[in-house]
Order: C-alpha cells, then structure tokens, then sequence
C-alpha cells in the first residue's frame, strides 16, 4: 500500500473515529468472520469511493460511508451490492443527472421521491442513498436478486442481463479492492 493511501485511510479513519466512532455494517445472518465475506465498514467503503472519484472531499467520502452503511443494514442489502450500485449509475459523483433526468449517486428518477418515504430531495447524499436502497431493496424482496437488480436499471421491462454482469463485475471489483 502506497504512504499517500496509507496516509488517507489514516485521516478518514480519524474523522470516522471522530464523529462517533466507526459502525459496523449488519448482515442478515450475523457477523461475518471471514474478512474476505465480511461485510464492508465505513472505512474501506470511503476508500473505495475516493478511489472511484478522486474529486470527492473527505467530507463527502465520508458522508457516502456512512450513508452505505446505514441503508444497506436498514433494508437489508449487502453494502457490496450498494456500492456497484453506486460505481456503475454514477461513478461516485454526487452531483450527476443522467440525460433521462435521473440524480445522483444513486440515479434516482425525481418521480420516486413522491412515493418514497424519504425526507429531503435526491441531491442529498443521504436521500439518494436511502431512495436507491428502498427501490432496490423492494424490487429484490418482489422479484429474486438478479432480477430485482435488472429492475433497478430496466423498470418493469427487462431487456436484457448486461446490467447485472456489470454489477456483479463492480462487486468483485470492490471486493478484491477493499480486501487488499
């Protein structure tokens, strides 16, 4: 590992310590033992954000972690699964509108705010996460993983499975990154 990641990871890890500590994220099962299942924590999550975009202020890095962490465990879902979510609809850019009019991290359409249970708009960090993880979160509940993972991309009208392949090459990407 290169002295400037090392010395990154040390300042995220002291602003997470600072501000209450680092939070583990859940899994279903339990906690995992095995580091290479182990769910990700807030800080290999900033690192790897940081990574993805590098024009991302500590701040923002660590408002995603923690964002990733908190809605994942809410709803459910592998805080791995959320951040290809993430790597593939917006490469870590906060800021993104996609010529279809959705925002954020996430790329949730403006529409979904209004039948979503989500307090402030798509712009937050917070909001777009917790937006992307209810809809993602419920299209997996309704229709399998992987299908539920092409509804996230597709809507209702599935057309094909590249979307999973590169969500599912961005989770082994992650992995194989944050495991290092």
């Amino acid at each position: 590992m290169s002295r400037a990641r090392v010395a990154w990871l040390a300042i995220v890890a002291a602003l997470l310590l600072s501000n209450g500590g680092m939070r583990a994220a859940l899994v279903s099962d339990g906690a995992a033992s095995d580091p290479r299942t182990a769910p990700l924590n807030e800080l290999q999550i900033a690192a790897y954000v940081g990574e993805l975009n590098p024009d991302l202020t500590d701040r923002q890095r660590t408002r995603i972690a923690a964002a990733v962490v908190k809605y994942s465990g809410k709803y459910e879902l592998d805080p791995s699964l959320v951040l290809a979510v993430i790597h593939q609809e917006s490469t870590a850019r906060p800021w993104v509108r996609s010529a279809k009019g959705a925002v954020g991290l996430m790329q949730v359409m403006p529409h979904m705010m209004g039948v979503l249970p989500v307090a402030g708009n798509l712009t937050s960090i917070e909001s777009n996460i917790e937006a992307g993880c209810i809809i993602l979160a419920d299209n997996i509940r309704r229709l399998g993983e992987e299908r539920g993972i092409l509804a996230y991309f597709w809507g209702n009208d599935i057309r094909g499975g590249d979307y999973l392949e590169s969500i599912e090459a961005a989770r082994a990407a992650i992995r194989r990154s944050t495991r290092s």
